[in-house]
């Protein structure tokens, strides 16, 4: 590999559409990456995720490293600074929101990543070396900041300069086309079908409003479950919407130091099937009381009820961080059926405790039954087989 970092001195400046293709290509390669580093790990363990060949998973690790560093190589080193430049640029012009400064961040430690790879790609430990596993393990940390988070930066450079959005109604019928939608809205008649942040951090959302069977695309300005949300275009369909309105920009994240990249090493867990089939196998009462005390199991091989407790108040979490009326509505639903399934799981655990303390077995009338047939012997006729219904003959 002879990766260039910087750009040739004298070349062509890229145009902005050209540098945020670059990202976006890093990031596709990146997913191919992640997914086929995935598999290779899968390879090396057993059927509750316990890595059981260590050397395989290394070296699957390793070779992930190289080929992220050869992908940024590739579609980014040569021009990582001048898409920064531009996305910093872009972000200088655009109106205050809440979400700039933590842009600004994103950018910052784009940037830091970005010259500890320039650094390693001047300096490149020797081809095949340990030193060289070292060194890409290390900038693994860096190549993933920009397959994460590259995206803001692209979208930066791509900002349209018609990105501040004219209502094209006026104020009568703005008003005019608000009292309509929300008019039907209270029939249950505005079908919402998306919805962006805009530049400025205000939310767009686009929907269908019928009327007397028909209808239009109209696009809404703030939560449409509160009030104060105002109808600021109708359009005869989602593409035309879709070229005037604000473009969108990322949407942001439920906890900021999850990567998809950097997943934790998932910990160890028994399926609710498996669990289902230990309790129709067991003949002893402790055997099923085991089942079901695995799926009640909390700490860190936690079982399948604690862990759809833990689903349940994540996606609480990520409902209220939506931060629109309906989604704290259910955001609070599923917080309340997670204190349920707590509750669900304790009773399960005591009665488990419960079935335990029987100190009992199964009945022996409960008899299998075989799943083969004694073969007849070999001088014996086979049974004659059953008669055939008549057909009546085809006319030709």
């Amino acid at each position: 590999m002879t990766p260039q970092s910087n750009p040739a001195p004298d070349g062509p400046q890229p145009s902005a559409p050209e540098l945020s293709n670059g990202a976006r290509d890093f990031r596709l390669r990146m997913a191919v990456i992640d997914c086929q580093t995935e598999a290779a790990l899968d390879m090396t363990r057993d059927r509750h995720g316990r890595t059981v060949h260590a050397g395989a998973a290394e070296a699957a690790r390793a070779h992930r490293d190289k080929a992220a560093l050869e992908a940024y190589s590739i579609h980014l080193a040569p021009h990582a600074d001048a898409l920064l430049e531009t996305a910093r640029r872009a972000l200088d012009e655009l109106p205050s929101a809440r979400h700039l400064a933590g842009w600004r961040g994103v950018l910052d430690g784009l940037a830091a990543s970005a010259t500890e790879i320039r650094r390693a790609l001047d300096r490149p430990a020797g081809p095949g070396s340990p030193a060289e596993r070292t060194q890409h393990s290390a900038l693994w940390p860096h190549l993933t900041a920009w397959a994460d988070y590259s995206v803001i930066a692209s979208n930066l450079a791509d900002q349209r300069e018609d990105q501040h959005h004219k209502a094209p109604l006026t104020g009568e019928e703005q008003q005019m086309w608000t009292e309509r939608a929300q008019a039907a809205q209270r029939r249950g008649e505005l079908e919402l079908t998306e919805s962006w942040y805009a530049a400025d951090g205000q939310p767009i959302t686009l929907a269908y409003l019928v009327e007397d069977d028909d209808s239009t695309v109209v696009a809404l300005r703030g939560d449409p479950g509160a009030p104060g949300w105002q109808v600021i275009g109708h359009y005869a369909h989602e593409y035309e919407a879709g070229k005037v309105l604000p473009a969108p920009v990322p949407p942001g994240v439920l906890r900021p130091d999850v990567s998809r990249f950097n997943r934790p090493v998932p910990a160890p867990e028994v399926s609710l099937q498996e669990l289902i089939r230990d309790a129709i196998e067991a003949q002893h009462a402790g055997d099923a009381s085991n089942a079901l005390l695995s799926a009640t199991q909390r700490g860190y091989d936690a079982g399948p009820m604690v862990r759809l407790q833990e689903l349940l108040e994540t996606s609480s979490q990520f409902a209220s961080a939506l931060e629109t009326v309906q989604g704290r509505q259910v955001g609070a639903r599923l917080s309340a059926l997670g204190r349920q399934i707590e509750f669900l799981t304790r009773e399960v655990e005591d009665a488990a405790e419960d079935l335990g303390a029987t100190v009992a077995v199964l009945p022996p009338h409960r008899t299998p039954m075989l799943r083969t047939r004694p073969r007849p012997a070999v001088d014996t006729t086979p049974p004659a087989p059953p008669p055939r219904a008549s057909t009546p003959s085809r006319l030709r």
